[in-house]
């Protein structure tokens, strides 16, 4: 009966000392990763190691092609990566079986999470010289992510100045009894001193929450009351002008904050923000452009915008910082059209192919081959656009955007399992999806690369 099994003696001794390079095959994820990290430049990271530390630290290049590879394959926390380096063949293969602790993998990761926006842009630019990236026509969106905090600490200012009368009038309430005890000998049993003493740290945590949400009412007060004059002037000249201003007259801004404005206690820069399925979650908004023919993502931010209107602006920034990038066509939904936003890309050189409205679906045989109209004398920005979406080309390009952003954010969330970050704070936030996408992107050029 023995003789039909393989031998499998867990007690045998290697003859020779085990090879870790025989440990993975040659086309394996963990090491083209450690390929790519190799090409980096890390002289930002080399330079903040003092020669002074008493303990050797690990190699940066181990700890960035752990945290690369770990985030590539769905693994974020700290904790299970220092537990990798011990059951993964990868891992171990990474670290060269050496086995960080989660300290110095967390510590890592938050001291050089800046440093992260270089290396993307460097991974891309890679991808460039190899002949694998030839960027053209990019498309841009967005997904909610959720922050590492709940929607129900979120304190709303209504609510926080209910909170704070009631815990003053408490501490008044508790001044008088600890008077009270002090002329009478009876005990009913309450520590007065340490429930005042509760009620007045709850009070600082209060009037700092409503400071922040007063402040942030100040500054949109002044954004909306720039548009507001804006507005009135447009209004005004058109009646100068002898024509009817359209559209009611606008509303002036107020400076003070409205009741359901609101800060989180525990990620006091997260948002809450409405879900595509319904609902809310307390979030930050996370952007993208993918370019068309590698399905590579070209850029990335993070915005506490709950919509994606403003984002057109700061993506436009970014590839004006990196020429190298040579973008000429971007595709967005509706979600980022506007007047402004459609001037703003082609004062950038960049053709926009944003749509107007929402597309319905199942659309009649008249309306899909319907032919464009032809354009008037000295067409406004948005004319030229809709003329664009309508003709054959405009069509084909658009057409593209959903089947190219949205299955990129699909494989993010559900494929890497990246559905809510680790870290706390806007900066933060947006250094880890920096991050994802840097992780995104090795897992694409990998593909890519064994065909």
């Amino acid at each position: 009966m023995e003789n039909r099994f393989k031998g499998s003696n867990r007690n045998q001794s290697y003859l020779l000392p085990p090879d870790i390079k025989d440990w993975l095959p040659q086309k394996h994820l963990a090491r083209y990763i450690i390929d790519i990290v190799d090409l980096l430049d890390l002289s930002a990271i080399y330079k903040k190691y003092s020669d002074k530390h008493r303990a050797q630290a690990y190699d940066p290049k181990i700890l960035l092609s752990l945290i690369f590879y770990g985030y590539a394959t769905g693994i974020f926390s700290s904790r299970k990566l220092e537990n990798a380096t011990y059951d993964s063949v990868a891992f171990r293969y990474i670290t060269a079986d050496t086995h960080p602790d989660h300290d110095t993998i967390a510590h890592f990761r938050k001291r050089f999470l800046q440093e992260l926006s270089s290396y993307f842009i460097q991974i891309i630019s890679i991808a460039q010289e190899t002949g694998v990236l030839k960027i053209g026509t990019i498309s841009l969106d967005g997904t909610k992510i959720k922050a590492n905090a709940s929607k129900h600490k979120a304190l709303s200012y209504k609510h926080a100045c209910h909170l704070e009368k009631q815990f003053e009038e408490e501490v008044a309430t508790l001044m008088k009894k600890a008077e009270e005890a002090d002329n009478s000998s009876i005990d009913d049993g309450m520590n007065i001193p340490d429930e005042i003493a509760l009620r007045k740290d709850r009070l600082e945590v209060i009037q700092a929450a409503k400071t922040k949400i007063e402040a942030r009412a100040q500054e949109r007060y002044e954004k909306e009351n720039t548009l507001y004059k804006d507005k009135i002037k447009k209004r005004e000249d058109s009646q100068q002008s002898g024509k009817k201003p359209k559209g009611k007259k606008p509303k002036e801004p107020i400076a003070v904050p409205k009741d359901k404005d609101q800060v989180n206690l525990t990620d006091e820069e997260s948002r809450i923000m409405p879900t595509s399925g319904g609902g809310f979650i307390q979030a930050y908004n996370a952007q993208a452009s993918v370019e068309h023919n590698s399905y590579l993502l070209v850029h990335n931010h993070v915005t506490q915008n709950t919509n994606d209107k403003q984002e057109i602006a700061p993506t436009l920034e970014y590839i004006k910082e990196h020429p190298q990038l040579a973008i000429t066509n971007i595709a967005a939904d509706a979600g980022y059209f506007s007047e402004s936003n459609t001037k703003l890309c082609e004062e950038n050189n960049i053709t926009p192919y944003i749509s107007l409205g929402k597309e319905k679906h199942n659309q009649t045989l008249e309306a899909r081959f319907k032919e464009s109209n032809p354009l008037p004398n000295n067409p406004t920005s948005i004319e030229k656009m809709q003329h664009r979406l309508q003709s054959d080309e405009g069509k084909a390009l658009y057409a593209q955007r959903k089947y190219k952003i949205e299955p990129v954010f699909g494989i993010i969330k559900h494929v890497m399992g990246f559905r809510q970050f680790m870290l706390r704070g806007f900066e933060q936030a947006q250094g880890e999806w920096n991050l994802i996408c840097i992780a995104y992107n090795l897992k694409r050029l990998y593909k890519i690369s064994i065909g």
